[in-house]
C-alpha cells in the first residue's frame, strides 16, 4: 500500500468554507480520477497559530506508479481548483510513503 499525503495549511478565516470545498468538490474530483481506493482526512493537532490551520489529506493506492501517473496527468488541473479558490490562503506540502510489512 502507497501513502500519497498532502498536508495544507489554510487561512482561519476561511476553514469551513475550504473544508466543505474540498469534501464536495476538490476530493471527488481527485477520487474520480481511479488512482486512489481511499481519502481520509485528518485535522492537525497542537498548533500554536491562530491564524491557520492544517490538514492531512491522505489518499491510498496500490502503487507508485498510480502517484505518478495522478501527478503527471491529473494533479496540475486538479491543483489549479485549489488556487483559483484559495490563493493566497493556502500552504501545502506532499509526502509519499509506503508501507512497510
Amino acid at each position: 500500500m502507497v501513502l500519497y499525503n498532502v498536508t495544507i495549511g489554510i487561512d482561519s478565516d476561511v476553514e469551513q468554507e475550504w473544508l466543505a470545498w474540498m469534501k464536495t468538490t476538490y476530493i471527488p474530483t481527485v477520487m474520480a480520477t481511479g488512482l486512489f481506493k481511499d481519502c481520509q482526512i485528518f485535522k492537525v493537532l497542537g498548533q500554536d497559530e491562530e491564524a491557520s490551520v492544517s490538514y492531512s489529506f491522505q489518499y491510498f493506492t496500490e502503487s507508485v506508479d498510480k502517484v505518478v501517473d495522478y501527478l503527471d496527468n491529473h494533479a496540475p488541473t486538479i491543483v489549479q481548483l485549489l488556487h483559483k479558490n484559495y490563493k493566497d490562503k493556502h500552504v501545502a506540502f506532499r509526502t509519499l510513503l509506503q508501507q512497510v510489512e
